[in-house]
């Protein structure tokens, strides 16, 4: 899956109006003459692109002209090779604002009546695949808003961007450049065995499908049709998106009844702290390692059967960090979006939104 930065979700309204301040004194900065930003263009006849739907057509039996013609006129989009780009070098993590994105009333709202309103499916998909309700809960709140931010981009346009004209100074750009080619192939195989118009489905930015945002491939490999209607739809069936997170979550190890985390205190040397905090969230180390190492395991922790990960997040350039002990199940978590910060928010507005639902409805 990629997701990495396709997160974009509403900001706190603190973090809204600084970025719009930011915004207005840049705008306010800018020359009276400043050339206009670039508009999309369609692709046309690349050579490279040419010798993809020729490939395809060839391989699927489909009609060549007709896919060269379709793909032509793919819209080469500016802001898609921008939103692309990692964050720049120095720029400061800090997990208490990304918590605090996700972690807010109004999504907490929604995520209560979300489980509400498909509350038997939630609990089918758990007994099914062994993946709790919150987490499958948290990752659709995370992704989605649970359905209310599904990405605005038209897929084939914002795909054949990245495939065919992916950002250079992209530190993985070749690499990346061939994952969203052959997303773009898995998309338009994907259309047609469903039936959609390749040229009018809607996502994120890199491609980014439904309630859960699956890409395009996996969309193909992990969904499931949990609703039975005989049709695998992830924009319009919410019973469909759940039952899908979970069998995701399942074939890449979820362990049913195993925490997802501990709390950990790290040694006071910095050599031991480097050395336990490098392998990042891939579980390593067992209890009695960590304990050798100088790190205080909580008791849980001390308990679990297991290597588990020594996970450090920042929170912002002089704050203390946030530590704790990823199990095998945070790790299968990452799978869905290969970030320490993306999974503890799961975990924590899944759990957020369990809470909420426990507590009475005022009078």
């Amino acid at each position: 899956m990629v997701k990495r930065p396709r997160l974009l979700t509403a900001l706190c309204s603190t973090l809204c109006a600084g970025l719009l301040l930011s915004l207005s004194l840049a705008a306010d900065a800018k020359p009276r003459h400043a050339k206009p930003a670039p508009q999309p263009q369609p692709f046309g006849p690349r050579p490279a692109l040419v010798a993809f739907a020729d490939e395809l057509a060839t391989t699927q039996g489909w009609d060549v002209a007709a896919l060269r013609e379709q793909l032509g006129q793919a819209l080469n989009l500016p802001r898609v090779r921008q939103l692309i780009l990692p964050a720049a070098v120095g720029t400061a993590k800090n997990w208490t604002a990304y918590r605090d994105r996700f972690i807010e009333p109004k999504r907490l709202e929604a995520g209560v009546a979300f489980w509400a309103e498909h509350e038997a499916a939630l609990a089918r998909a758990e007994a099914t695949y062994g993946v709790p309700a919150s987490v499958i809960i948290g990752i659709l709140g995370v992704e989605t808003f649970y359905g209310r931010i599904t990405g605005g981009f038209k897929v084939l346009d914002a795909l054949a961007t990245l495939a065919f004209d992916f950002p250079a100074e992209h530190p993985r750009a070749a690499e990346r450049q061939a994952f969203f080619r052959s997303e773009l192939a898995e998309f338009l195989k994907l259309c047609r065995e469903n039936g959609l118009d390749a040229t009018d489905v809607r996502g994120s930015y890199a491609g980014a499908l439904g309630l859960p945002q699956f890409m395009p491939g996996s969309w193909r490999k992990h969904a499931v049709d949990f609703d039975a209607d005989g049709r695998i739809d992830l924009i319009s069936s919410a019973d469909d998106a759940i039952g899908s997170v979970a069998h995701y979550l399942s074939e890449y190890g979820w362990k049913p009844g195993q925490a997802t985390h501990y709390s950990v205190r790290l040694p006071a040397d910095r050599h031991d702290r480097a050395r336990l905090l490098a392998p990042d969230i891939k579980p390593t180390f067992t209890a009695a390692e960590l304990a050798a190492a100088g790190a205080e395991p909580s008791a849980a922790a001390l308990e679990h059967d297991g290597p588990m990960a020594v996970i450090e997040l920042q929170n912002g350039p002089k704050k203390p960090t946030t530590v704790l002990l990823g199990t095998q199940n945070f790790w299968v978590v990452t799978r869905y979006n290969w970030s320490a910060y993306y999974a503890l928010a799961v975990i924590e507005l899944g759990r957020a939104v369990e809470r909420a639902r426990a507590v009475p409805a005022p009078q």
